[in-house]
C-alpha cells in the first residue's frame, strides 16, 4: 500500500490519482474515474470531486493507496 501525504484536511480524487502519479493529467484523471476504474474504501465512486481525508483507501490498476493528512 502506497501513502499520498496532504497538507490540508481532504483532497478531491481526480487529485489524488496525480499525486500518486498514477495519473499524469487531471483528463486522464476524469476518464479513468468516470469509467468506475477506481474503488474508494472498497466502493467504485465516479465521482472526479470526491473529497477524500486523512485514513481514506482508493484502488486504481490492482494497487492501494492510503491517504495520510500531515501537519
Amino acid at each position: 500500500m502506497t501513502t499520498v501525504n496532504i497538507k490540508d484536511e481532504f483532497i478531491k480524487l481526480g487529485q489524488a490519482l496525480k499525486l500518486a502519479g498514477v495519473t499524469m493529467s487531471g483528463v486522464d484523471a476524469k476518464f479513468i474515474i468516470q469509467d468506475g476504474k477506481v474503488k474508494v474504501n472498497g466502493e467504485v465512486d465516479t465521482r472526479r470531486g470526491r473529497k477524500l481525508y486523512d485514513g481514506d483507501k482508493f484502488e486504481y490498476d490492482g494497487k492501494e493507496y492510503v491517504i495520510k493528512a500531515v501537519n
